[in-house]
């Protein structure tokens, strides 16, 4: 018997494995992909090269501009694969300056959507302070931007969105994630250091994505769509996303629900998974 569904997993194409560069090529139109400050700009950190760090020309962020089902588009990809996707001095101001810039489009009436696929640890270490001010302009960006047009999220794999970046995620006026994708503010690593190894284990997976892995983010609310690993359902859900428009609300306006739900948590007893879905999808979703 002919397995329709196995051909169908044969002929998907992973975004995950993709380069940031790729991944942002694939999801604009055909022909319009246009990088902005690229790696032949040398844009790099001037940073890194003192501290025996060998820099990267783009600094770990790929910008392009073009068309996605013909609107105006601008794509922010963080490479993970570069310094697990932190980002510094300039990997932000990229970002931020990317946004901006969309934003003052709007203003000038040439609608500007955006999309931000984070891949991402959060602020580079190694840059400290310059990093989280780059990281406070980008969530800035965002805000003002999404007042026009959509910016929306993508969390893919492997390295999930933590730190300060998960804030920015969280700011989008939507999000998408995979199943492989992990989302939030300090991974799991510098919770055990924190917390301890009793509170969590960070060699535990179905922990790790039983708290913070795409599905369970998606049924909690905090994403708008789950999409699979393969390129034509991301674009087919984004096109979908950006077709919504602005939200009426965004996710960030109702911190106080959040609040609300986070006090009724009962801390007399280990959290988990199940504990984490029912306390979050009761009544109005995230």
């Amino acid at each position: 018997m002919h397995d329709n569904r196995q051909d169908a997993i044969l002929a998907r194409q992973s975004f995950i494995e993709l380069s940031a560069r790729a991944r942002a090529r694939a999801l604009l139109d055909a022909g319009s992909f246009r990088e902005l400050i690229g790696p032949f700009a040398r844009m790099t950190s001037p940073w890194l090269t003192a501290q025996g760090i060998v820099p990267q020309a783009d600094d770990g962020v790929v910008i392009a501009k073009g068309t996605l089902d013909g609107k105006a588009t601008v794509v922010a990809a963080i490479e993970g694969s570069f310094q697990g996707g932190s980002l510094g001095e300039v990997a932000g101001a990229k970002i931020a300056g990317a946004l901006e810039l969309a934003a003052e489009d709007c203003r000038q009436g040439r609608l500007t959507q955006a999309v931000i696929l984070f891949e991402t640890g959060g602020v580079r270490l190694q840059e400290a302070n310059l990093g989280l001010a780059a990281i406070a302009e980008i969530h800035s960006a965002i805000v003002d931007l999404r007042q026009y047009a959509p910016v929306v999220g993508i969390v893919a794999g492997t390295v999930g969105c933590f730190g300060g970046m998960s804030i920015a995620a969280g700011l989008c006026s939507y999000l998408m994630v995979t199943r492989e994708a992990r989302l939030g503010l300090n991974g799991p690593q510098v919770i055990e250091q924190e917390a301890g190894v009793e509170e969590y284990d960070s060699r535990d997976r179905p922990l790790i994505w039983g708290f913070t892995g795409g599905e369970q983010r998606y049924e909690t609310g905090f994403a708008d769509a789950f999409i699979a690993d393969d390129v034509a359902d991301v674009q087919t859900q984004l096109g979908a996303l950006f077709a919504r428009g602005v939200p009426a609300r965004h996710r960030s306006d109702r911190h106080g629900d959040f609040l609300a739900r986070l006090a009724r948590v009962d801390i007399s007893r280990q959290a988990d998974s199940a504990m984490v879905r029912a306390l979050f999808t009761k009544g109005e979703q995230a």
